[in-house]
């Protein structure tokens, strides 16, 4: 509606919801069209959407080389976190902002996952990339159903009653659900509350850390704030190829054997793992206790 243009970019393995335009796969290289990732997207819809690798800044430059002056907007997670847990590389987001500028690209920060988990205002106040527009979800909720997006006022403006896109939903502006992210959003403005719970993340991770090397499993652990994530493997994980080639076997292993022990880790490789103010030092002794267990069964599996 505010660009007046078709096409979006998204990068592999970054997930924006059940949305037609975005629940597309890697085409055939770079700079190519989609193909629907689900049964009952319409190909047509799906050819709007291009699909580019994430941290891969030449992949973009290449898009909007093909098709230039066509591109509406760029959509990505600011830390990818539905490949697992990946960061951005140096300079990258800012380089995607630097291009969005110069070919009239709105630039969209999805932040469901990072929004007032990495920081009080998501990941955009640590990097210091300000979007065109912005996602938030799930934690604003406080647990309830719960969404939100704003952005540049010239583009908000295009929603009616002001502008011509009309937008509604079963759940907008529920009172319940507002309620309860307002005092959940409240607790997280509390003095050091960040700090806090990344110090106390950080303690833990590290002694995942030195229990895998103990063990000689592989592992690679990010975190920022009060989310984070982890990969069975001994190579950098830049996107979803290199997510993909981790040590599947072995964390099925790995992954079942906590389920069992009580840790509530998701059942997923493609996942990130957060963080919780109700975590204390009796469930970090119980989930280092838990992996212990799990890398030991781990361990077995040969790679």
């Amino acid at each position: 509606a505010a660009s007046g243009k078709d096409l979006i970019i998204k990068c592999d393995g970054c997930y924006h919801g059940h949305a037609d335009y975005l629940l597309v796969a890697a085409g055939s290289g770079a700079a190519t069209f989609g193909e629907p990732d689900s049964a009952g997207v319409p190909s047509a819809i799906a050819s709007n959407t291009i699909i580019a690798p994430y941290n891969d800044i030449e992949a973009i430059k290449e898009i909007c080389a093909k098709h230039k002056g066509n591109v509406a907007a760029l959509i990505i997670e600011p830390i990818a976190g539905n490949m697992g847990m990946v960061m951005p590389q140096d300079n990258y987001l800012q380089t995607l902002r630097e291009i969005c500028d110069q070919e009239n690209i709105i630039l969209i920060f999805d932040e469901v996952m990072t929004g007032f988990r990495v920081a009080w205002g998501g990941y955009q106040n640590i990097c210091g990339v300000k979007p065109d527009l912005t996602c938030l979800g799930k934690v604003i909720g406080g647990g309830m159903p719960l969404a939100a997006y704003g952005g540049r006022k010239d583009i908000m403006q295009q929603l009616a009653p002001l502008g011509p896109c009309y937008q509604a939903g079963t759940l907008s502006g529920n009172s319940i659900a507002v309620a309860a992210g307002i005092a959940n959003l409240q607790l997280a403005q509390a003095d050091d509350f960040y700090t806090v719970q990344a110090t106390a993340l950080e303690g833990m991770i590290c002694e995942i850390e030195e229990l895998a090397q103990q063990h000689g499993v592989p592992i690679q652990i990010g975190n920022v704030g009060t989310m984070w994530g982890y990969f069975l493997t001994d190579h950098t994980v830049t996107d979803f190829k290199t997510a993909s080639e981790t040590h599947m076997d072995r964390w099925k292993i790995f992954a079942s054997t906590l389920i069992k022990e009580k840790v509530n880790i998701a059942p997923s490789p493609y996942e990130a793992a957060f963080w919780s103010s109700a975590h204390g030092e009796k469930e970090i002794a119980h989930t280092i206790d838990a992996v212990e267990k799990a890398l030991l069964a781990a361990v077995q599996v040969k790679c």
